[in-house]
């Protein structure tokens, strides 16, 4: 099993930056992807960003050049890193790992709110 936990949330003006943060922890071993999703109030959960074991990134085209995916030479942790916020990256973010052996998952966190207010 897997335990996922997201921190770095908060509010910010539209234009600022936030650093989001996935910690992962338990048996980590296998965790081979990790991504970040989010979910805004009437609106389905959406991709943000995904990063493999290999290095491999992919990001939502709404947040291409403005977010950054990484993850610690540990492979437990995970980050998103978010520049010039819009009121429309307003949603909870979640973060999800997935496994190479079983359990494969995936396995999420409990999310952390981001709200870009004036």
């Amino acid at each position: 099993q897997v335990q996922v936990v997201e921190s770095g949330g908060g509010l910010v003006q539209p234009g600022g930056s936030l650093r989001l943060s996935c910690a992962a922890s338990g048996s980590i071993s296998g965790i081979y992807r990790m991504g970040w999703y989010r979910q805004a109030p009437g609106t389905q959960r959406e991709l943000v960003a995904t990063i493999t074991s290999g290095g491999s990134t992919d990001y939502l085209d709404f947040v291409r050049g403005r977010f950054t995916i990484s993850a610690d030479n540990a492979w437990n942790t995970a980050y998103l890193e978010m520049n010039n916020l819009k009121p429309e990256d307003t949603a909870v973010y979640y973060c999800n790992a997935v496994s190479q052996s079983p359990p494969y998952g995936p396995y999420w966190g409990q999310g952390t709110q981001v709200t870009v207010s004036s």
